[in-house]
């Protein structure tokens, strides 16, 4: 049996390393970016960037001083520990970024997440959040990278983290609940979370087994109601009562939103008036450990991608990047994303008209249906900055039917759209 405590199993002890570094921000080489990235593909904005490349391939714009800017806003305003999900955009840059800001703590989903922060921010404590992992990533990942935080929301997925570890008596066990999506865009309920009619006994049973037991829950993707998060706290509270064990980290999930066209979320101080709320009303909860999972929040305004226009028909523009690229919540989830053209050495209209877009891939799938609002003379070989894309974009990535870019800019410009204000 492994064992890297002098404690049994639910003994009252002091949060591991992993949840009781507070304001630790790794020291990092700055910036730290892939072996073929060079200073002279940064620019002063995307207009510059579009005037000297004339791209003829999708653009991938980072925007690093507004992502720290957000990050530091989120870290200064929630009231616990954040741990970014890498799966938004999983960018070496982006998470150099993000540890710059201060971000310490990592939520990852496979070993390739894995390997990716331990080689790009030496030091960073990883969360294994996926509530269904393979034996051999279970494995790794504790014997090789020395992660003690798991997520389950079955019996099964409970007994092969402790087959697979020996029983450790030092896991930190997060029993994921299935908790209503309502409030939000994009629904996550029905594939994770135990229901919680059947949640009190998987809590007794992880209790048994976890030094640190833990509940996490996700309220959906792109969250427009903050009270939606006070709900979702209050049958956690339900259930814990219900099972009678003891809590010590709660982890509230994400879901936190950024803005998008026609799509304007509440402040983000109404998001965490919600929590705290939320949190009052428990104090039991109020005295665990508090986590959460923010993506799209940090990084949404961060990123966008810049496409070139290769034809025209009527309002569709076909446009060389598409949902087997960085735009699959523009297609079957129909995100609109705020955009803007450009035309070096030329005028486009001030007139604006309603396009839907086609990806650049033979597949009649890959289309975008908008509206985007652009100049109503767009044509051929114009570029069109398509915003927002610093969550679920480059990440999204396919080279289906060969269309494939990787090429990244950084820009110091704003982002076309923002809810925090920063640049």
């Amino acid at each position: 049996m492994k064992n890297n405590t002098s404690e049994p199993p639910g003994s009252r002890l002091e949060l591991s390393p992993q949840l009781a570094r507070r304001s630790n921000v790794i020291s990092l080489p700055t910036p730290l970016i892939s072996e073929d990235y060079s200073p002279d593909r940064s620019y002063r904005s995307v207009d510059d960037m579009v005037h000297e490349l004339r791209p003829e391939t999708p653009v991938q714009c980072l925007r690093p001083a507004t992502i720290v800017a957000t990050a530091k806003r989120f870290l200064k305003a929630f009231p616990g520990e954040v741990m970014y999900a890498v799966k938004t955009n999983p960018d070496r840059r982006v998470l150099a970024y993000l540890a710059r800001a201060g971000v310490t703590h990592y939520d990852v989903a496979s070993l390739s997440e894995i390997k990716l922060v331990a080689d790009a921010l030496p030091g960073a404590e990883m969360h294994f959040m996926h509530p269904v992992k393979s034996r051999e990533a279970i494995a790794v990942a504790y014997d090789e990278y020395g992660i003690r935080d798991f997520s389950l929301d079955t019996h099964e997925e409970l007994q092969k983290i402790l087959d697979v570890t020996g029983h450790a008596t030092d896991l930190n066990l997060y029993v994921r609940l299935a908790i209503p999506n309502d409030g939000a865009a994009m629904s996550l309920a029905g594939k994770f979370g135990v229901p919680l009619a059947e949640a009190a006994e998987l809590l007794k049973a992880t209790r048994e087994a976890a030094y640190h037991l833990g509940v996490c829950f996700h309220v959906g993707s792109q969250c427009m109601k903050p009270d939606a998060y006070i709900s979702a706290v209050q049958l956690v509270a339900d259930v814990l009562a219900e099972s009678n064990v003891r809590l010590d980290i709660f982890d509230i999930g994400g879901g936190f939103p950024s803005i998008y066209p026609g799509m304007t979320p509440p402040p983000l101080s109404n998001y965490m008036r919600a929590v705290k709320k939320a949190l009052k009303l428990h104090p039991t909860l109020a005295e665990c450990q508090v986590v959460c999972e923010p993506g799209r929040a940090l990084v949404a305004e961060g990123g966008s991608v810049v496409a070139r226009v290769e034809a025209r028909k009527g309002n569709m523009l076909y446009i060389n990047d598409g949902i087997y690229g960085s735009l699959f919540d523009a297609g079957t989830p129909g995100f609109v994303f705020p955009v803007k053209a450009m035309r070096p050495g030329g005028t486009l209209s001030q007139e604006l008209a309603e396009f839907g877009f086609f990806g650049p891939t033979c597949d009649s799938l890959d289309a975008m249906k908008g509206p985007f609002h652009l100049p109503r003379d767009i044509a051929e070989g114009d570029w069109i900055e398509i915003g927002q894309l610093g969550a679920y974009g480059a990440t999204m990535r396919t080279s289906f039917n060969g269309f494939y870019s990787d090429l990244t800019v950084e820009v110091a410009d704003k982002p076309i759209l923002s809810v925090t204000g920063v640049n």
